[in-house]
């Protein structure tokens, strides 16, 4: 008797790690570890799924799930319900549910979802469903079938059958999403007053219209995080360092969230008050517009030093390092235009680049590419000198 209660509470202590161990992206590190505890709680999650009973059960957690792409922690779903996903993915591998929880503890934080948007549309909760694993963005998923059956899925073509994604984790979980409203309900037969007008926008430099020709995102990781960032002179130096970034965990006015190949509205970049301090304190540095798509830690640019100095070089060596903008406002109009690059930073620019985010490229304007698109005025080069986007960046 006194085996079963202890053994019970040793499951129950771990179900409440499980719930309080989240940590979001924001502030946890991903530390190296085995592949093969992603994969095993992949499996033991495809073979729970062979019962139509616990498939009901997922369908409607993703389904009623409030953050974007209807995502979930893995932890927080394992514990929910007094443990019942892992009491049934342990039942599903044999497996005692302490050591399964230990086991999701230990590994990185992950996050489940139906990444691609046919499938999250088409699955209704049958059988024909895979399960796929892959740390980082365009790596060869690994898949399991409803009978634990391992297979490879192609990186950069989903398969017909709807695929759960168990990856790493990029949501923040711990700030629940604004509630969606429902304008047809209430006693106002649906009719609420218009809000009243925006106030005047901040003076700075503004985002407000953005095309990009991919979503340089593995399709099991979702959708894109696309962030831009100002990048300028570290102090005297011939090094670039950050000075703001955009991006979709960033308080407003710098909260930019793009989920497709277009978007439009309006984002501060940088503000004038910032702008006018940068060229107080660097006298003739221009700044750069920089586009990533970001697979690591929110607003902090992390890829390989050798492919982003040898995009920063051949941008600037095509288009004689006028690859930089500064404002050029005057009294009658309010413009961001083109302006020369300091030359060396792309050779300096290494040193804080280390890991894997997708380098979109940085912004040249139109007039200096030589090429344009109606309501756009700077293009986004990537490496190669190649064309991954266009822009339109205000002065307001």
């Amino acid at each position: 008797m006194l085996h079963h209660i202890s053994r019970g509470a040793a499951v129950a202590l771990l179900l409440t790690a499980l719930a309080c161990s989240e940590r979001t992206p924001a502030t946890a590190p991903v530390v190296a570890t085995s592949v093969t505890a992603p994969e095993r709680l992949a499996r033991s999650l495809a073979l729970a799924l062979g019962d139509a009973a616990f498939r009901s059960y997922v369908k409607s957690e993703l389904d009623r799930s409030p953050f974007r792409e209807h995502k979930l922690s893995l932890r927080r779903f394992l514990a929910a319900g007094n443990g019942r996903a892992l009491g049934a993915m342990a039942r599903a591998m044999g497996a005692a549910p302490a050591g399964l929880a230990r086991e999701a503890d230990d590994a990185i934080p992950l996050e489940m979802y139906l990444p691609v948007p046919e499938h999250r549309r088409a699955w209704i909760g049958g059988d024909d469903v895979l399960v796929a694993t892959a740390i980082a963005d365009h790596a060869v998923p690994v898949a399991f079938d409803l009978r634990g059956n391992r297979q490879l899925l192609d990186p950069e073509r989903p398969p017909a059958a709807p695929v759960i994604a168990v990856v790493p984790v990029e949501t923040d979980f711990s700030a629940a999403p604004a509630p969606l409203v429902c304008l047809s309900c209430g006693g106002d037969g649906g009719i609420t007053p218009p809000p009243p007008p925006p106030p005047p926008p901040t003076p700075g430099l503004y985002l407000t219209k953005t095309h990009f020709v991919d979503d340089f995102e593995g399709w099991l990781k979702g959708a894109p995080e696309f962030e831009v960032h100002i990048l300028g002179q570290k102090g005297q130096t011939d090094s670039l360092t950050g000075y703001q970034c955009a991006g979709e965990k960033q308080p407003a006015p710098y909260a930019f969230d793009q989920n497709g190949l277009d978007w439009s509205g309006s984002v501060m970049l940088f503000g004038k008050t910032q702008l006018d301090a940068y060229n107080a304190a660097h006298p003739g540095q221009n700044v750069r517009v920089f586009v990533v798509e970001d697979d690591d830690t929110a607003c902090e640019i992390k890829a390989n030093r050798d492919l982003l100095g040898n995009l920063l070089k051949s941008v600037d060596g095509a288009y004689k390092t006028v690859t930089a903008g500064n404002d050029s406002s005057t009294t009658a109009q309010k413009a961001f235009k083109r302006a020369s690059a300091f030359q060396k930073l792309w050779a300096a620019i290494a040193a804080f680049f280390n890991t894997n985010d997708e380098l979109v490229g940085t912004a040249v304007a139109s007039e200096v590419v030589g090429v344009s698109y109606a309501g756009f005025n700077w293009i986004v080069k990537g490496a190669g000198n190649g064309t991954n986007g266009w822009i339109n960046l205000e002065m307001k």
